[in-house]
């Protein structure tokens, strides 16, 4: 030990662990940067194929059912006018909500919440489709009593199914957003030891300049180079991160989550219109919801949850649709007080008709609603286009970054380490 201890008291020895410090350090560096952007990647890559779908996926289960429950009251309406389209499009939207229910249970990883309510919507999709049979079947003999089963289906639907479905369009949400922070951060720790990796290499050097009365030492000078490269390009990678995913946030997944809620709020007033002529002046709840949905919509464009909101945000490419929903919308209103104050005075025929008929061209209510749908679906394909495009490259330039940290580091100790050898062969 004593010979060890006067070994590095001698200059050589100096040089030694001067060495051993600046190639650990770079490497520790090099390690840690590497860490961080593998890290981010793989939370990229989750916005893009994992947690992102997810999340899509669970606000169209949402809006599946509430469609589903739509349509069920409008095909009871109709009775043995029943479309097949109508009965069709209530059929697809069973089918596809359990179809994504079984993908999202085999995908998601997620929280012991989102597990739940899967299990739960699992479970009470089949009740719900049971009690909607039977209110079509008794429909069909001409029994008063099929529309006390459509509305307990509905209740079922609104009261249970739904905010199931909600739990789980949260759970997935915030899967997300967890995603695009990790994606986003800031490594600051590699960035840290970067800059301290850079400042004792100079320091160092100007140390050997003292005492040498050498300006440069190759080595040295090209572990520094090698290392301003890596912080440099850990900077510019993060910034392009950073700025692709932000543009996928607002151009994708913030305009969609604020269409999602339109649509599904639209989605039940229209399931409380056609409810509120199934139940016949026996309640009033169903016109209640219709006030407070339709109030909500109408809201000014700085509220969640309106139709004017859509247009503030979202890409280039939703615009023409999101006008053009927004008309039919409008008309939708219209229409929908016409068959109300119809209904009022008592002519309850007179309200049906203006509110649904089995030609779907017809000028109704129902008609004016699928439009609007129909400009809302094109526009979320947009938005989901866009989200696509600013997200879609983002994981491969973080996982980029990381090789080019853990290949600039290893650079930057070995430059280190010959740099201290070429010094010490002047000791022999």
């Amino acid at each position: 030990m004593a010979r060890l201890r006067r070994a590095a008291a001698t200059p050589p020895g100096r040089l030694r662990a001067a060495g051993a410090v600046l190639a650990a350090l770079v490497l520790l560096f090099g390690a840690v940067a590497v860490w961080q952007s593998a890290h981010r990647s793989r939370a990229a890559g989750q916005v893009v194929t994992g947690s992102g779908p997810l999340s899509q996926d669970a606000a169209e289960i949402y809006r599946r059912l509430a469609d589903a429950d739509a349509t069920a009251a409008a095909g009871f309406l109709l009775a043995g006018e029943e479309p097949a389209e109508v009965r069709a499009r209530y059929q697809d939207d069973l089918d596809t909500a359990s179809r994504l229910l079984a993908e999202a249970a085999g995908r998601s990883g997620g929280s012991a919440g989102a597990q739940h309510s899967l299990t739960e919507l699992n479970r009470q999709l089949p009740r719900y489709a049971g009690l909607v049979e039977t209110a079509r079947a008794i429909n069909r003999q001409g029994l008063p009593l099929g529309g006390a089963y459509l509305r307990y289906a509905s209740d079922l639907m609104q009261g249970t199914v739904l905010p199931e479905a909600q739990k789980l369009a949260d759970a997935e949400s915030a899967g997300l957003d967890a995603d695009y922070r990790t994606a986003g951060a800031v490594p600051w720790t590699a960035l840290a030891l970067g800059v301290l990796a850079l400042a004792a290499l100079g320091r160092y050097q100007v140390l050997l300049f003292r005492r040498t009365n050498r300006v440069f030492n190759p080595g040295l000078l090209g572990a520094s180079l090698a290392v301003l490269t890596a912080v440099v390009w850990l900077l510019a990678g993060t910034a392009t991160a950073s700025g692709d995913l932000a543009d996928g946030r607002l151009g994708g997944t913030g305009p969609l989550r604020d269409l999602d809620r339109v649509r599904i709020e639209a989605l039940q007033a229209h399931t409380a219109e056609n409810l509120n002529l199934v139940a016949r002046g026996a309640s009033t709840k169903y016109a209640k919801q219709w006030d407070d949905l339709a109030k909500q919509l109408d809201e000014s464009p700085r509220s969640p949850g309106s139709v004017s909101r859509l247009l503030a945000g979202g890409p280039e490419p939703a615009k023409g649709p999101l006008a053009d929903a927004e008309s039919a919308y409008r008309q939708w209103q219209e229409r929908h007080k016409d068959a109300a104050a119809k209904d009022s005075a008592g002519d309850y025929e007179a309200a049906l008709r203006a509110t649904l008929t089995p030609r779907g061209t017809d000028a109704t209510a129902d008609a004016a609603f699928r439009a609007a749908d129909a400009g809302w679906a094109l526009a979320a394909q947009a938005e989901r286009d866009a989200f696509a495009r600013a997200t879609g490259g983002v994981d491969g330039v973080l996982a980029g970054q990381a090789v080019a940290a853990g290949v600039l580091s290893a650079l930057a100790a070995a430059a280190a380490l010959r740099g201290i050898g070429r010094r010490l062969a002047e000791y022999r």
